[in-house]
């Protein structure tokens, strides 16, 4: 399809395909009850995934013994910037009601939001193989004793394969390993070295490849489908990933109620997710969406050379563009989102979902990221940072239309604002300071 033609669908793509940042609402948004018709999944499975989570907390303690004090529960804090706040403000006003940081970039094990949907996509293949060969007697079984040799030998026979540009990787390749599986991790050019060297430190095999993120995949899944003893976790089409992601919402839930913040039509949450091939931030926007309904509000945000979802959802062809087909490079210093085609499941899933996308340069990336640490004392890697940009964007007056359409004028000012922060943790000491000291403009 000519770029004239994409342009008629939606006039935002002109702008896209100039690599320009864009607020883009979705004009297939529906109300709860409209949007989840015709969607097969519920709370029924989000359920069974924090079941499924909580059945392996012992497992996780005697793996991962830095989880112990959260009983094996991987899971995040929830914390108000106000200092980061007032900065992204400045002078002028803008952002109202409370900026409050979830903290994926913190999880423990894999140090991001993979950890979610990564972690339990391993989890649940695990108990299928054992329940199997007889590892579980079933579910009200001592999961830890997965962790002895015999459960490892029978395991080690197996391999677990993933495509990935860095994250995800790192989650399914330092999860697979703790069980005991053979794993090849398939890593884009995007990858950064120091994610590499972090999983073969661990003894997973990494398979480098000079072009982006969907050759990784492409290759992987060729490789893992001709071997009978292997498992290939898709992040383009895996509905275990999704539900793992989608754990979240119950857990954020939890955790406003904690600190005293209930969501309602007065006090609506309205979250910013980056977003690279659309899982993890689809499963989330998933949940918040069944959890909260009308109240939530979720927006994506993605480089101005990669915006893959923004891009498939806007022109409609969903994983039947991507973003080289409209002369963008997919290249960013965002790796994690350095994707140039969407999922083509979350993108059907998100069509009634998704209240917009935001894009982002590239060098406020790293302002963002010396701002937050500045303010707050918080590090998250650059394209954690791109989750900044969507309250700026929502609460100027590009987001006017939105706010107007939703009737959310009055309620402004009571609304609690969620950045995701998706990854960080792990970011060795000296590639911090590297990103620090990191001006692109």
């Amino acid at each position: 399809m000519q770029l004239s033609e994409l342009i008629k669908k939606d006039p935002v793509i002109e702008r896209v395909a100039k690599a320009e940042e864009v607020i883009w609402f979705n004009p297939g948004l529906r109300c709860r009850d409209a949007a989840f018709e015709g969607i097969n999944l519920t709370m029924v499975d989000i359920d069974d995934a924090e079941a499924r989570l909580r059945r392996f907390a012992p497992f996780i303690m005697l793996c991962f013994p830095e989880t112990a004090g959260n009983g094996g529960i991987i899971e995040s804090p929830l914390t108000e910037v106000e200092h980061m706040r007032q900065r992204l403000n400045g002078h002028g006003g803008g952002i109202g009601g409370r900026l409050l940081l979830k903290r994926d970039s913190d999880l423990a094990i894999a140090g991001s939001v993979k950890a979610r949907g990564g972690i339990y996509e391993i989890l649940k293949h695990t108990e299928e193989i054992a329940l199997e060969k007889g590892l579980l007697s079933g579910y009200d079984d001592d999961y830890a004793k997965l962790a002895g040799d015999e459960c490892r030998r029978v395991f080690s026979q197996y391999t677990v394969q993933v495509g990935s540009t860095g994250n995800l990787g790192l989650s399914i390749g330092i999860m697979s390993a703790a069980v005991g599986y053979k794993v090849i991790v398939h890593m884009s050019a995007d990858a950064k070295q120091w994610k590499k060297e972090l999983l073969r430190s661990k003894g997973v095999k990494v398979v480098e490849y000079k072009s982006d993120y969907s050759e990784a995949v492409k290759r992987g899944r060729e490789l893992s489908d001709a071997d009978p003893m292997s498992y290939f976790v898709d992040d383009e089409n895996s509905v275990a990933l999704f539900l793992g992601y989608a754990v979240a919402a119950k857990r954020l839930k939890a955790q406003l109620e904690d600190m005293g913040i209930e969501i309602d039509e007065n006090r609506p949450l309205i979250a910013y997710i980056p977003c690279g091939v659309g899982g993890a931030p689809g499963g989330i926007a998933f949940g918040l969406r069944l959890l909260f309904g009308d109240d939530a509000h979720v927006f994506f945000v993605e480089p101005t050379q990669a915006p893959c979802m923004l891009l498939g959802m806007a022109s409609g062809l969903n994983n039947k563009i991507c973003v080289q087909d409209v002369g963008l490079t997919g290249l960013t210093h965002a790796d994690g989102l350095a994707v140039g085609r969407p999922s083509g499941f979350v993108g059907g899933v998100m069509k009634t979902l998704l209240s917009g996308e935001m894009t982002v340069e590239d060098y406020k990336l790293y302002d963002y990221m010396r701002a937050l640490l500045d303010t707050e004392g918080i590090f998250i890697e650059p394209s954690s940072c791109a989750a900044f940009e969507g309250p700026v964007k929502l609460c100027s007056r590009e987001g006017e239309e939105y706010i107007r359409r939703h009737g959310l004028e009055d309620k402004m000012q009571n609304a609690i604002h969620i950045p995701w922060a998706t990854g960080g943790r792990l970011v060795p000491e000296e590639i911090r300071k590297e990103y620090m000291s990191t001006y692109l403009k």
